[in-house]
């Protein structure tokens, strides 16, 4: 190509000699100019920076200690490379390398946690209710944590709490937790931060009621109808649909239980306030951009006797005819859904169930499939 252009042959008309781009005539004419062709390196040159520049090593030891008291002293319990460098930014460190940089130091020291997994897109938050999928309803989701107990002391369960799209965290640590302590700290809970739209739950006895009568709405689901928060209850033995509860109990058993040695329930429970009051700040923005939460009445009180009004909803796997389990009866659905995912809307006030078909990989199409006739039984409430 060289010494055709020096003979006098246009560069364009080369470059189609040749089969290349104009760029490419010109690269390897500014690689031979005031060259003998003979004397041309014509080898391909590496594309890496001829100068690298690496972080100093007194950066480095600052990294690494500053790792080891964020784990050893964060209220978050968060050691990782976000958590280092905004610790940096916080104590005005010059210089304060970037996350990417920290990262790849923490490699080198082999002193990184984490294991990564394959991640495949996800439906969005909350797909099966479409209020709070579209970002319209927040949606607070609870669940406990059972099996812990404090050396030569009681047995524990921990109710927990968070919000879908907020991030809103609350833990209750005690020696038991039955359907009326629930209620106690749901309502000490709504009363600080507002209702949300939605109320999750799974199929625990104390948060369902219990399962050995038919058509029995329990203390919780009352509770969550008398303030117009819609009562979800999750379907048996899936994954995913509480996922967000699950993951913040995780990262309270890390961050608050297995770090430290809990000697008495009170020095446990400041423990997790301390962790629950930096888990909100963390997440301050988070909680400000979710949905409007509603004022909780001021002149309510729970009537327990009073009539459920409003939905209660269930999701739920249909069998092989078609048919799910709800508040103690078989219900039939529909015949060419078998095996998949139904909302359940049982409205109180209307005495109709509606169903819904639910998809993970399509979680825009939530046909109607049926509806079914359901009038709730009006008796005494057992306290």
């Amino acid at each position: 190509m060289v010494a055709a252009v020096r003979r006098k042959v246009p560069q364009r008309e080369v470059a189609r000699r040749f089969g290349v781009s104009l760029c490419t005539v010109q690269r390897w004419l500014q690689r031979a100019e005031g060259q003998r062709l003979d004397r041309i390196d014509w080898s391909d040159h590496s594309h890496a920076p001829r100068r690298t520049r690496r972080t100093g090593p007194v950066i480095e030891r600052k990294i690494l200690r500053l790792r080891r008291w964020l784990k050893e002293h964060s209220a978050l319990g968060e050691y990782g490379a976000p958590a280092i460098w905004r610790e940096m930014q916080q104590r005005g460190e010059q210089p304060c390398p970037s996350i990417p940089t920290i990262s790849r130091i923490l490699s080198r020291h082999g002193v990184q946690d984490g294991r990564r997994r394959v991640r495949r897109p996800p439906p969005p938050r909350g797909w099966y209710l479409p209020a709070v999928a579209a970002g319209q309803a927040e949606l607070d989701s609870f669940d406990t944590i059972e099996g812990l107990a404090i050396l030569g002391g009681p047995d524990l369960t921990i109710l927990t709490g968070i919000s879908l799209h907020g991030g809103l965290a609350a833990a209750w640590a005690a020696e038991n937790v039955s359907a009326k302590t629930v209620v106690a700290a749901l309502v000490e809970h709504w009363r600080s931060v507002g209702l949300p739209a939605f109320a999750q739950f799974d199929n625990d006895n104390r948060f369902q009621g219990p399962k050995q009568h038919a058509d029995t709405v329990g203390r919780v689901s009352r509770l969550c109808l008398s303030l117009g928060v819609t009562p979800v209850f999750t379907p048996p033995n899936e994954t995913g649909f509480q996922a967000a509860i699950e993951s913040f109990n995780n990262s309270w058993q890390a961050k608050v239980w297995r770090r430290f040695r809990h000697h008495s329930l009170r020095r446990l429970q400041s423990r997790s306030a301390r962790y629950i009051a930096a888990h909100r700040q963390r997440h301050a923005h988070r909680i400000e951009s979710a949905p409007r939460r509603r004022r909780f009445p001021k002149r309510w009180q729970l009537d327990l006797q009073q009539h459920p009004h409003g939905t209660i909803i269930f999701l739920r796997r249909t069998d092989d005819h078609g048919r799910i389990n709800l508040l103690g009866h078989t219900l039939f659905v529909d015949r060419s859904w078998l095996h998949r995912l139904v909302r359940a809307e049982v409205n109180l006030d209307a005495n109709r169930i509606r169903f819904y078909a639910l998809r993970r990989r399509d979680p825009a199409s939530q046909r109607l499939l049926g509806e079914a006739k359901y009038a709730l039984p009006k008796k005494r409430f057992k306290e």
